[in-house]
């Protein structure tokens, strides 16, 4: 048995080390990381602390967002001995601060972004999250790790009461409280589950790599478990995005063959929403229900073929949910089993190093929080409070020192109340705090009366608050509606269905689109609290309603304040507050990460005032214009027709009408590519020359984007054509999506997702062709860039190629259809990298490629 987490990982690393264990967005683009290579980052980063001077027992801050870096960062404290304070990503630079000076920080390893807001308040010294890097050369194969890295993590003694780390819980009390764990207390905890999947690793082999897409914060211990921990008992594949937008999370599942996501119940909760509301749009809500309620009791099997076109959607790979941090709602868990998925409930706390329960994935306890861990004790209080006794309870940091949380039998008090069944099953009942105690001495549970809440189609979300009244307390509804929806129906419905003394006789609408919640998606209970007290009470504070969340999100954008502007629903998005284009992209996109819902980029590209913005939010979700990027045209054997037609086709009729002469190949020595490739835009014939200039190791591998609306109208004809036409016209959209390997790029709304679908391309090898004038040239000059491009080369990360043809407006001008040899030419120029500068503005780099071309 492992005696540290540092020979924890040495073994599983080292069984793993050639297989993919992180994957992350950057950018377009998905980045991965084999165990051997954060094997060998990490001990690179433990050397690091080592020629620095911190050694084991000190602590260093490690802030930022989830990263294959911040991983390797942690994993080489650990193997050094070196106590990690993570923070939470979101958490305020103050707060921050308060902590450091607490456990006084040797180091801060954070995000450039949070370095700049440390080096204000003069925080040193201090690493970028950014520069922990695979050193090189590297292995990350197969092959045993680099004898360095061995050497680096097996030289220090590192025991079970070391500490690990110091996890703060965000707060505002004038000193921040931490909890002490060690490595005894995370090995614990890995124990039982390492001995319980022993037993089916003979299983996984046939769907191996096992593949968790990780939503929870790593600073969070629950996060780590399924993000450190445990995937390495499996050799798994973790996956980190920061978007929690349904649809993104969708097609992060299909896309990368996920066969888990973790997260907590908000998201299962707004990815069911989206379901029910795209069955709503689709007009089969009805033939849904109806499906839904005839699948109970049905083998899971029957119920994957019901199901088949939701379970379509999230890929055929996937298969469960992990849900933590709070109480999953038992209609959601059941609308997930009903559909064949597994949806695995975990509980713990901070101070039991995360789990004390957890369902088994194919046993699970309906309702439950699963059944207690082996190697811990569970019991109830007289209050129901849920007392844990075992190896997995830590410690709390108390002015330097470890300070016990146990009384005298070793006994934690959670703070939870909780219920047992006869089989052992856990049930969570709330927090003994937000327990509503009523004038007659009965308890309220708010969890109970949410879930009667949310059984009301009216309801969008909601809360149940404890009002105190005279030393007792009453049940308050904070509700969030949907649109027409009458909050005196809602509330009549549920309470139907409540005892007596349950029902809720007070309630408040919540004046926003979304409460205030934790990073981990919790509604923030105090502030909510506070706002429904105010309310009954009558005694509103002095500074009136709150300041409408778009404006919120404009000032955070634009970095602008709007204090001295006309900021009503009627201020004009342009000329009071001065978006570009680009910042009212980044609008649509805070807009919808912070409410979780999709938006009609068509109606937000009409949308010019902050009330327009207000009433597309208060619709809720909308059906947007679809396009279409099929994956299949990337694949063997579309790859080798579509080789032969080149040649056989494209080739000779390029080569008949105008046989270019090309200039500059010399810039491409040495260059295999991706690359995104830039040109003038003249005529449709432009895409052939362009290739044909290009050598044979950079042809073959070409994708180009085209205007997304013309492309769609072939994909889906207008209904008025008459059957042939329509077949006509399909019959060319996969030819051209095929044979030309196209794909939209949209000239007015939803060109997000073809930037998305060109970092696919990339990352499967693919060069992208781009006509950034969007349009043919009217009078032989070059149109404006289009300040996407800028975006798009930004992002990619890529070399971009600047091309120019030279010559063929004149011959178009001319009305000629053939043209000499070497009468058109074709020039090339030198690829120009803007990945070393990410902070660039991308309407200046748009600029400047503009500038590229034209010089040629």
């Amino acid at each position: 048995m492992a005696e540290s987490l540092a020979e924890f990982f040495r073994a599983n690393f080292q069984a793993h080390a050639g297989e993919r264990a992180y994957g992350q967005r950057c950018g377009y683009r998905m980045e991965w990381f084999t165990y051997g290579q954060v094997a060998e980052m990490a001990a690179e980063f433990a050397h690091g602390l080592e020629e620095r001077g911190i050694g084991k027992g000190e602590r260093l801050m490690l802030w930022g967002k989830n990263s294959a870096q911040w991983v390797a960062a942690f994993l080489g404290c650990a193997l050094s001995g070196v106590v990690v304070v993570p923070m939470d990503d979101v958490a305020a630079a103050e707060f921050a601060g308060r902590v450091a000076r607490q456990v006084e920080a040797k180091l801060w390893v954070c995000s450039r972004k949070h370095a700049a807001d440390l080096g204000k308040a003069g925080a040193v010294p201090m690493l970028a999250l950014e520069e922990v890097k695979v050193p090189a050369p590297s292995t990350g194969s197969a092959q045993a790790l680099s004898r360095r890295t061995q050497q680096e993590w097996g030289t220090r003694e590192i025991g079970r009461d070391d500490i690990l780390q110091i996890v703060f819980t965000s707060g505002t009390t004038a000193e921040p409280k931490g909890v002490v764990i060690t490595h005894g207390n995370v090995l614990a905890n890995i124990a039982p589950l390492e001995q319980e999947m022993q037993r089916y690793l003979k299983h996984e082999r046939w769907v191996h790599p096992v593949r968790f897409l990780n939503l929870l914060p790593l600073s969070h211990v629950f996060g780590q478990f399924l993000g450190m921990f445990l995937p390495p008992l499996l050799g798994g594949t973790v996956i980190f995005q920061e978007e929690f937008k349904p649809s993104e999370i969708l097609t992060t599942i299909r896309r990368e063959r996920v066969s888990v996501l973790v997260a907590v119940p908000r998201v299962l909760q707004s990815l069911r929403q989206k379901i029910e509301s795209d069955l709503e749009d689709s007009g089969k809500a009805e033939e849904f229900r109806q499906r839904f309620r005839a699948a109970e009791g049905k083998h899971f099997l029957r119920r994957w073929w019901i199901f088949r076109a939701i379970r379509r959607q999230f890929g055929w790979k996937f298969w469960a949910f992990i849900c933590g941090g709070a109480a999953l709602d038992a209609e959601t868990e059941e609308f997930w089993g009903r559909l064949g998925y597994a949806a695995i409930q975990g509980y713990g706390l901070t101070e039991t190093t995360s789990l004390i329960s957890v369902n088994h994935p194919f046993k699970l306890g309906k309702g439950s929080i699963g059944k207690v861990l082996p190697g811990r004790e569970v019991k109830l209080a007289e209050d129901g409070e849920i007392l844990v006794r075992g190896g997995g309870v830590a410690a709390t940091w108390d002015g330097g020192r470890r300070s016990a949380v146990v009384d005298d039998e070793g006994w934690f008090r959670t703070g939870d109340v909780g219920a047992l069944d006869e089989a052992g099953n856990l049930f969570f009942k709330g927090r003994k705090k937000e327990v509503i105690v009523t004038p007659a001495g009965l308890n309220i549970y708010p969890e109970d009366l949410e879930a009667a809440l949310r059984r009301q189609p009216e309801i969008k979300d909601c809360v149940v608050v404890g009002i105190d009244r005279q030393g007792n307390a009453e049940a308050c509804a904070v509700l969030i509606l949907r649109t027409g929806a009458s909050a005196n129906t809602v509330m009549e419905s549920a309470n139907q269905s409540l005892a007596e003394f349950q029902r809720m006789r007070m309630w408040v609408q919540w004046p926003q689109e979304d409460f205030p919640r934790t990073n981990t998606q919790k509604p923030r209970r105090n502030v909510i609290t506070e706002f429904a007290r105010k309310e009954i009470l009558q005694s509103r504070a002095e500074d009136g309603e709150s300041k409408s969340p778009v404006i919120e999100l404009i000032e955070r954008i634009t970095g602008r304040s709007v204090a001295t502007l006309r900021a009503g629903a009627d201020s004009d998005l342009q000329s009071d507050f001065g978006l570009s284009s680009l910042e009212r992209v980044e609008l649509i996109g805070a807009l919808e990460d912070r409410y979780q819902v999709d938006m009609s980029e068509t109606r937000f590209s009409a949308a010019q005032t902050v009330g327009d913005v207000e009433r597309i939010l208060r619709g809720g979700t909308r059906q947007r214009v679809e396009f279409h990027y099929p994956n299949w045209v990337l694949l063997w054997p579309v790859t080798w027709v579509r080789r032969l037609a080149r040649y056989l086709l494209v080739m000779p009729a390029t080569l008949l009408l105008a046989w270019p002469k090309i200039e500059g190949r010399k810039n491409l020595r040495g260059v295999n590519g991706p690359l995104l490739v830039i040109s003038n835009h003249i005529s449709d014939i432009d895409l052939a020359l362009v290739q044909a200039a290009l050598p044979a190791r950079l042809r073959h591998g070409v994708a180009t984007a085209t205007g997304g609306e013309a492309l769609e109208a072939l994909r889906v004809p207008a209904p008025e054509k008459n059957f042939f036409r329509r077949m006509f016209d399909r019959v060319k959209w996969v030819l051209g999506v095929s044979l030309l390997n196209l794909f939209p790029l949209p000239r007015e709304a939803g060109f997000r997702q073809s930037f998305a679908y060109a970092g696919q391309a990339v990352d499967r090898g693919y060069s992208v062709l781009v006509f950034p004038e969007g349009r043919h040239t009217e009078d032989g000059r070059m149109n404006p860039f289009r300040a996407g491009i800028g975006l798009l080369a930004k992002n990619l990360g890529i070399p971009v190629l600047p091309m120019r043809i030279v010559g063929l407006f004149e011959v178009k001008q001319a009305g000629k259809k053939f043209a000499p040899p070497g009468r058109i030419i074709v020039r090339i120029g030198k690829p120009i990298k803007f990945a070393a500068a990410p902070e660039r503005d991308p309407a200046e780099i748009a600029r400047e490629l503009q500038s590229a071309v034209e010089a040629l």
